[in-house]
C-alpha cells in the first residue's frame, strides 16, 4: 500500500510561479502542485486518505465507511482509492431523495465499487464525524472530508516534500485555503519555527482557531499524532477573503481568477484555491521585504472529473 501512495505522490511537483502585482525580484513564489496527483484522488484528498487507510489496515479493518454530500470529491477520491487497494467501501450520502444516477459524480462512485447509502440530513449530521475503528464490525470510519488525526498525519508530508523539492531550503511563509483545518494542521506540524502559516477559511463566520484547537485536542489523544506539535502562534487567520461564504464569489474574485488562469501557470477555481491565491496577492505587499520565499499549497480545489 505504501508503494501505491508513494507512486501517486511523486506526481506532486514544486513549481515557481508569478503574480502580476509581485514584481519584487527578491521574491520567490512556489506552488506545491497536489492537484497533479491523480484525476480522482487529487490534492489533499490523497493525503488525508493515506493516513486513514494505513491506520485502517494496521487495525485489521475489513471495510470502510465514509460520508459526503451529493457533489463530494472526498467520496469520489475514497471510492477510487478503495478500488485500487481492493477494500470494500460504503459511502453515506447526505439526502435520502438522491440515488446513484442523481449526478455523474455519484454514478462514478458506484462504478468504482462504492456502495452508496442515501440517508436523511438529520441522520447524516449525527453520523458524519464518526471516526476510527468499530471493533464489532471490523469497520474503519473516515469522517466527512477525512477530518481526523489520521488525516492530519498524512498532510504533514505536503510541506516535507516541498522542502526536499526546494533543496532543503525552508519557506518564510505558507498560504493555504482552509475548510476543515485538517490539511493546515498537518502542514503546521511540519513547519520550523521560522515559517509563518497563512490560512484562508472559505466559510463565512468560520471560527478557524477554535476548530483547529478542537482537532488538536483529538490529535493529542491519538497515538498516531500524540507527539506532533501545533504552534498556533505561527498561524495568521485571513478570514476576510471568503467572498460571501462557501461556494460564493465576487466580481473581484472572478476577475482575479480569470486573469490568473489566462497565464496558464496552473488552474485555480473559486471555491478554494482561487480565494487562497487572491488572499496571497493582497497580503504580499504587506509582508515584503521580510518575506522572500513563499509556498502556495494547491489543495486540488473543487472539480468534477466524473462529468
Amino acid at each position: 500500500m505504501s508503494l501505491w501512495f508513494a507512486k501517486l505522490k511523486k506526481h506532486s511537483e514544486l513549481q515557481r510561479f508569478s503574480l502580476h502585482n509581485a514584481n519584487n525580484t527578491a521574491l520567490d513564489l512556489f506552488v506545491k502542485r497536489d492537484d497533479l496527483i491523480d484525476l480522482f484522488i487529487s490534492g489533499n484528498k490523497l493525503r488525508k486518505l493515506e493516513g486513514n487507510l494505513m491506520a485502517a489496515i494496521n487495525a485489521g479493518a475489513q471495510k470502510l465507511i465514509t460520508f459526503g454530500g451529493a457533489y463530494s470529491n472526498h467520496l469520489l477520491a475514497s471510492a477510487a482509492a478503495a478500488k485500487a487497494l481492493d477494500i470494500p467501501i460504503v459511502g453515506k450520502v447526505r439526502g435520502e431523495e438522491l440515488n446513484p444516477t442523481s449526478n455523474a459524480l455519484l454514478l462514478k462512485c458506484q462504478e468504482l465499487g462504492m456502495h452508496l447509502e442515501f440517508i436523511s440530513r438529520s441522520a447524516y449530521q449525527a453520523q458524519k464525524l464518526t471516526s476510527g475503528l468499530d471493533p464489532q464490525s471490523n469497520t474503519w470510519f473516515i469522517p466527512e472530508g477525512g477530518a481526523n488525526p489520521e488525516g492530519i498525519w498524512g498532510c504533514q508530508q505536503i510541506y516535507q516534500e516541498a522542502l526536499i523539492q526546494n533543496n532543503n531550503r525552508h519557506f518564510d511563509a505558507v498560504f493555504i485555503a482552509q475548510g476543515t483545518t485538517t490539511t493546515s494542521l498537518g502542514i503546521l506540524a511540519a513547519l520550523p519555527q521560522t515559517t509563518q502559516l497563512f490560512v484562508v477559511p472559505v466559510l463565512k463566520g468560520f471560527d478557524s482557531r477554535a476548530e483547529m484547537q478542537k482537532l488538536i485536542s483529538e490529535s493529542n489523544n491519538n497515538p498516531l499524532t500524540s507527539t506532533l506539535h501545533f504552534p498556533l502562534q505561527q498561524v495568521h487567520f485571513l478570514d476576510q477573503y471568503h467572498h460571501g461564504g462557501y461556494a460564493k464569489t465576487s466580481n473581484k474574485l472572478m476577475n482575479f481568477i480569470n486573469l490568473f488562469n489566462q497565464t496558464n501557470q496552473f488552474p485555480i477555481e473559486p471555491t478554494y484555491t482561487g480565494k487562497a491565491l487572491y488572499a496571497l496577492s493582497q497580503e504580499l505587499p504587506k509582508l515584503q521585504p521580510s518575506i522572500k520565499n513563499v509556498l502556495f499549497i494547491h489543495t486540488g480545489g473543487v472539480h468534477n472529473p466524473a462529468s
